[in-house]
């Protein structure tokens, strides 16, 4: 990562850090994605370096990085290993988001922030096999019934990453007596939580997004957090942390293009393939297509950090569509400049195609990011056109 890319110190610290830990995440990533098997050892090193800290603010233990400085590290790790970076980014994304909104009780807060500075990994668990993504706003079958001081939960939730390595969720739950979605923050080694073990995708095969069943797990009524809907509105730029993995996985995508055609010289030719100029074109439209990405990516970031969210909600949404289109066209580039090698199972660029195509399913979905463009657009018109 060129150093003229690098603006603050917490950036500057952790690029050392996460280079210097390159070949330990990038070692075990061709196992890991085939047998589905999660990146223990990636992740263990950064509970242990406290990265996981990085977003938890200052003043309860952390580093207080901004969604400038997870958006350039997520990015950089991604480049290492896509579900390393996945995984731990919906932690500190999380870690960041509840931290700017506070609007969890504030007793809990802390205990929250205590179990993070203890090495807690989390992550939400929201989506359902019924409703599709929660971002389209379908109510889930999971429900909770209050009984006594504690709440009953019962349902199953899908897509759950890093299920195998979380010490705590927060699990969205349809609550009947008040017609109102809520969050509970848990323990994943709570009495009745289990993870299905079924996970079993063409991408991101490492994140082990299993099944989370939840089968009469009692829940005290103090940890129900959030109440969908209630509080102040709310564009959560800490999800930028997922365009900024896909980021990464195109970065790495074209550097492997490029040490592959300035080595491989087949006997057809003199030199290697890397002189042609049909494979500099694909490499000069690589190198276009990943700067289109990364400046609309990082400056929305920088925006968000300096005019806060509602005023460049456009720019959030665009900035996910972006990168994952540029980034899918990064990859095709890639894997023809490699040619037909590009499709052996020994080689990364397949990894890099089904991870890129897994990126298409987290939120926001395209149609959704358009939708919500279209609407402020249309919002902003109607207000100019009164004046």
């Amino acid at each position: 990562m060129k150093s003229a890319l690098i603006q603050s110190d917490i950036q500057h610290t952790w690029v050392e850090k996460l280079e210097r830990q390159r070949h330990l995440f990038e070692s075990h990533a061709e196992s890991n994605d085939q047998n589905a098997r999660f990146p223990y050892e990636n992740i263990q090193w950064l509970v242990d370096s406290g990265y996981t800290k990085l977003t938890l603010p200052k003043s309860f233990g952390g580093e207080g990085a901004t969604v400038e400085d997870m958006v350039v590290l997520q990015s950089l790790l991604g480049s290492m290993d896509g579900a390393t970076a996945l995984s731990i980014g919906w932690h500190i994304s999380l870690v960041g988001e509840l931290f700017q909104k506070r609007n969890w009780p504030k007793e809990i807060l802390n205990e929250f922030a205590t179990d993070v500075q203890n090495g807690a990994l989390v992550n939400r668990a929201v989506s359902e096999a019924e409703t599709g993504s929660p971002t389209r706003g379908g109510r889930p079958s999971t429900h909770a019934k209050l009984e006594g001081d504690f709440y009953i939960i019962n349902g199953v939730k899908t897509f759950t990453s890093m299920s195998k390595g979380l010490t705590h969720v927060v699990v969205a739950a349809y609550i009947k007596s008040i017609d109102k979605v809520g969050f509970f923050y848990m323990p994943t080694n709570i009495e009745g939580l289990e993870i299905a073990d079924n996970w079993d995708m063409l991408g991101m095969r490492a994140t082990e997004s299993h099944d989370l069943i939840l089968n009469n797990v009692r829940v005290h009524q103090k940890y129900l957090v959030e109440i969908k809907g209630e509080g102040p509105d709310f564009q959560n730029g800490w999800l930028l942390h997922i365009p900024s993995t896909y980021l990464g996985i195109a970065q790495a995508a074209r550097d492997y293009a490029i040490d592959f055609a300035n080595e491989y010289s087949p006997n057809s030719i003199d030199g290697t393939i890397g002189e042609l100029p049909v494979v500099q074109q694909n490499i000069g439209k690589m190198e276009t297509k990943l700067l289109t990405a990364r400046h609309m990516l990082w400056s929305t970031a920088k925006a968000y950090r300096s005019l806060g969210d509602v005023s460049i909600m456009n720019e959030t949404a665009a900035s996910k569509v972006i990168v994952m289109n540029e980034g899918l066209d990064v990859v095709d580039l890639a894997m023809r400049i490699v040619g037909a090698k590009s499709l052996e199972m020994a080689r990364p660029l397949q990894r890099y195609y089904r991870d890129m195509r897994a990126g298409l399913h987290n939120p926001p979905m395209e149609d959704m990011a358009y939708t919500t463009i279209a609407k402020r657009v249309s919002s902003d018109r109607k207000i100019m056109k009164a004046f």
